[in-house]
């Protein structure tokens, strides 16, 4: 018989990529069944080409909440209604926790509403919506803690050698990395990611320069910078800052950013999307993680690798997340942990 699961896991991009093995367990444990997705539209473009993905559902709730009262914004959200509304699920699975993916899977036409318990949702009026809640007791990393969820429709949770992470894969995107190594001359390069979504995310620029200069001489290959067209004045400061002609601002949209961290040796950032992106492709990792809550410890939110490394300061961060960069992190630790890594990967 053929069965259909409705998964909602809106945005961002680490936590996509959190939920793609639960989904691809989901999709081989009923391999005669169809899994579709209720996405955010920017991120619509992880989910193409992945073959235990039948369809996506994209939304662009972002926008919508700044033009509620439009009549363009009112058809949008009609239009999505009716896609989420048009199959009939036996089963609907919320990785969000936000009230309005809830609202989504109450709205849909499904026989059962998974979500997490009240303590596990980050907006907790949410699980009221649901049918049944998971809570993930013993769960330490997100990964885990999505497959609690799916383990309630018979999947088995799987050891992380066996998680599955269907990410795209162009010819075009390939061939746009290619041509740009090529004119760099990079045949050998590690990628370093400054950015991320709040600052206290981030190490500061100045830092990162400096770890540059460190590295210069005793790694051969090219230094690349990645990061979002708004962080590249930052990046740009960073290569300058440095001094050393073998650091570069490499541009890249986001398939084209995976085409580029298949074929590092290491990335190095901090806890954001690209760093999680480069964890699921199985690139050396070294992490960076500052202040944390329940939400963003290394242990949840960090790479899965146990040869994967990550960085914090020796004492916990005082200063709640703000305006402020990763305090108590040298770059001596940093390089270390580069070596380390990199003769874990290389010898």
């Amino acid at each position: 018989m053929l069965m259909r699961f409705l998964i909602i896991r809106l945005s961002s991009i680490g936590d996509i990529v959190h939920a793609l093995p639960a989904a691809s367990a989901l999709a081989r444990t009923y391999p005669e069944s169809q899994v579709h997705w209720v996405v955010e539209s920017r991120y619509a473009v992880l989910l193409e080409g992945n073959p235990l993905v039948h369809r996506t559902i994209p939304l662009n709730t972002l926008s919508w909440r700044k033009t509620l009262a439009s009549v363009a914004t009112l058809k949008e959200i009609s239009r999505g209604i009716k896609a989420v509304r048009e199959v009939e699920y036996d089963a609907v699975i919320d990785f969000q926790g936000l009230c309005k993916s809830a609202m989504i899977a109450r709205l849909s036409r499904s026989h059962q509403r998974l979500g997490f318990s009240r303590q596990w949702l980050r907006e907790p009026a949410a699980g009221i919506l649901y049918g049944e809640s998971v809570t993930p007791t013993g769960r330490r990393h997100v990964i885990e803690i999505n497959f609690a969820v799916v383990e309630r429709l018979g999947v088995r949770t799987l050891q992380t050698d066996q998680w599955e992470f269907p990410l795209p894969h162009t010819e075009s995107d390939d061939a746009y990395v290619e041509m740009q190594l090529a004119s760099l001359e990079a045949r050998d390069f590690m990628v370093i990611n400054p950015g991320a979504g709040w600052q206290s995310k981030r190490w500061a620029p100045a830092q990162y320069a400096e770890l540059i200069r460190c590295l210069a001489p005793e790694f051969s290959g090219e230094i690349l910078l990645t990061g979002s067209p708004a962080e590249e004045g930052m990046i740009r400061e960073i290569v300058k800052l440095s001094g050393s002609a073998r650091a570069h601002y490499f541009q890249s949209a986001l398939i084209q950013l995976i085409a580029l961290l298949r074929r590092a040796r290491l990335f190095l950032g901090g806890d954001t999307g690209p760093m999680h992106l480069a964890a699921a492709l199985s690139t050396p990792v070294v992490a960076l993680f500052g202040s944390t809550d329940f939400s963003n410890t290394p242990e949840r939110n960090g790479p899965f690798s146990s040869d994967d490394i990550i960085v914090s300061p020796p004492t916990p961060a005082t200063k709640p997340a703000g305006d402020h960069y990763i305090e108590g992190i040298t770059t001596g630790a940093v390089l270390k942990a580069i070596r380390e890594r990199l003769a874990r990967a290389h010898g």
